[in-house]
């Protein structure tokens, strides 16, 4: 069974940063498309940021410029470093992953249990 474990979430003050880490377990031959998305209270789950295998990256506006995705394939770990923090990147933050190649079948569609951001002075 694939699973998605994210952590580094917590509290910092605007204009800090913080690390989150995604790492998959499983028997896992290859990922996709890995991506973080976010949750704030009342809003619907939306895209910050996107990776695929070959490393092409994608954005959300609202946060280029200051934040960064990266992945290791041979780990199946994708990274989000967050600078710049503002009280509206406030949310819980969940790492997702498009398709999963393990033990010869794809699966789709995976997501962590999420870790929660708060920017707050």
């Amino acid at each position: 069974q694939v699973q998605l474990v994210e952590s580094g979430g917590g509290l910092v003050q605007p204009g800090g940063s913080l690390r989150l880490s995604c790492a998959a377990s499983g028997s896992i031959s290859s990922i996709t498309t890995m991506g973080w998305y976010r949750q704030a209270p009342g809003k619907q789950r939306e895209l910050v940021a996107t990776i695929t295998y070959g490393g092409t990256t994608s954005y959300a506006d609202s946060v280029k410029g200051r934040f960064t995705i990266s992945r290791d394939n041979s780990r199946n770990t994708v990274v989000l470093q967050m600078n710049k923090l503002k009280p509206e990147d406030t949310a819980v933050y969940y790492c997702n992953s498009e398709k999963v190649l393990t033990r010869g079948l794809w699966k789709y569609d995976i997501w962590g249990q999420g870790t929660q951001v708060t920017v707050s002075s």
